[in-house]
This record gives C-alpha cells, structure tokens and sequence, in this order.
C-alpha cells in the first residue's frame, strides 16, 4: 500500500512541470456590472498568469497566454480546465495547436483542480474582499500588481519562507 502511494506520489509530480490549469474568477464592480477573470497556474512552478478580464471570453484570450509563455508552451502536455461553457473550441483548439491535451475536471468536483482552486480562493481573500473595483482596466491593475507580488515575493508553502524563485531572487533550495 505504502508503495504504490510513493509510486504514484512519483507520477503525479513528474507530470507537474507538464501540466497548466485554467479557471475563471467572477468578480462584479460598483456600477454592479459582472467580470471574468481568467487565471492560469502552472503545476510545476506554482506560477499565476492572469490573461484577461473582461466581460465575454475569447480564444484571444488564450492566444495571449500562448505568446506570454512562449517556448515554456513546449514543456506543457496537459491543460486541466473546468467543464463550463464560457471555453469555446477555439478556446481549446488555441492548446491544441500547440500539443497541449485538454482534460476536464469531473463535474462538481473542485478538489480535481484543488491547486488552481487554492489560488482562486487567495485572490478572493487577499484582493477582491478587500478592495472595490470600478471597471475592467482597474480590475487588469490591482489583480496584475497582486499577482506580481504572489509569483516573486510569497513563500511557496505556508511553514516556509523560502520566496518563489524570480528575477531578484536566487533559485529555491530543492
């Protein structure tokens, strides 16, 4: 029993560094006017990408984060994704293009994709309870300078306080 949790521990973190999840944050302004954000965190890195907030989803979307990652896109196999209707099939066909497998959680199962969950929730507590969005463009602001702050500067796990690696930092001990 033992063994075949280590075997499959063994797997499931050989496949992080291949693996990016997408989930959407819903977030409503002053003026009462609902927003999605789309966020994106890739396993092997814990590193967030936010592509967009706007009021409709689009490939282009997608297509931004595409060139945002650039050649990193080809380290990638799997895209771990919700099973909403809001991801169109261009939506997918922008992975697809690149080799990347699009897998759908299981309906009503947040603890399938429990890490991209964990950074929507952290983004809820840490940004959008505490602050009151006036449209779009200050929505893009406030999330991009968190998210600046969430990839270079947090620790990792919650006992250590070792900072995630960035372009100031020396990279994390193994």
């Amino acid at each position: 029993m033992a063994e075949s949790l280590r075997c499959s521990h063994k797997f499931l973190k050989a496949q992080a560094h291949g693996t990016l999840a997408a989930d959407f944050l819903t977030l409503d302004t002053i003026s009462l006017q609902r927003l999605y954000a789309l966020v994106f965190i890739e396993h092997g890195t814990r590193r967030v990408h936010l592509v967009g907030v706007t009021a409709h989803l689009t490939a282009q979307q997608a297509r931004n984060l595409t060139m945002t990652l650039g050649c990193r896109m080809d380290s990638l196999c799997f895209l771990l994704r919700g099973r909403d209707t809001k991801y169109t099939r261009t939506f997918d066909a922008v992975f697809k293009a690149d080799d990347v497998e699009i897998l759908l959680s299981p309906p009503r199962a947040p603890r399938a994709s429990a890490i991209c969950e964990r950074v929507v929730g952290t983004l809820r507590r840490e940004v959008l309870d505490r602050i009151l969005i006036y449209n779009e463009a200050h929505a893009v602001a406030v999330m991009t300078q968190y998210i600046r702050h969430y990839n270079r500067h947090r620790p990792t796990n919650p006992g250590s306080n070792c900072p995630r690696t960035g372009p100031n930092h020396p990279p994390r001990p193994p």
